[in-house]
């Protein structure tokens, strides 16, 4: 007695691509909307959220050197605001527009980056 041969249909399930953790996701958004609300300081923490959560997700890996651009490009109003001994009383009122405009500009281009990647 045989057996039946059984065919399976072909999947038709497309692989989704390969998608950014969430939190680097929610970061990438709420770092130009923090520094634009004037809650500058506020974006560090997205900021570290990004960073660590880049380092720690295989799938994020195409994205550590925009978000290390980003990092960058908010470290440096932050250091010259921490290391000026005339400094505002909050990072917002201090930082230039132009270094704010480069804050969300690089912001900007890593959630093109993100909605723009390709499955592998």
């Amino acid at each position: 007695m045989s057996t039946p041969i059984q065919h399976h249909a072909p999947s038709s399930r497309v692989p989704k691509p390969r998608r950014a953790h969430p939190a680097i996701i929610v970061s990438a958004w709420s770092i130009p909307l923090l520094v634009i609300g004037q809650f500058a300081f506020l974006a560090v923490v997205p900021v570290v959220v990004a960073v660590i959560f880049t380092l720690r997700d295989a799938h994020s890996r195409a994205l550590r050197w925009w978000v290390a651009a980003v990092a960058a490009a908010y470290a440096a109003p932050l250091l010259i605001w921490a290391l000026r001994p005339d400094r505002a009383q909050s990072l917002s009122k201090d930082v230039s527009p132009l270094l704010a405009g480069l804050i969300v500009a690089v912001s900007a281009a890593l959630l093109v980056k993100i909605y723009t990647r390709r499955k592998r």
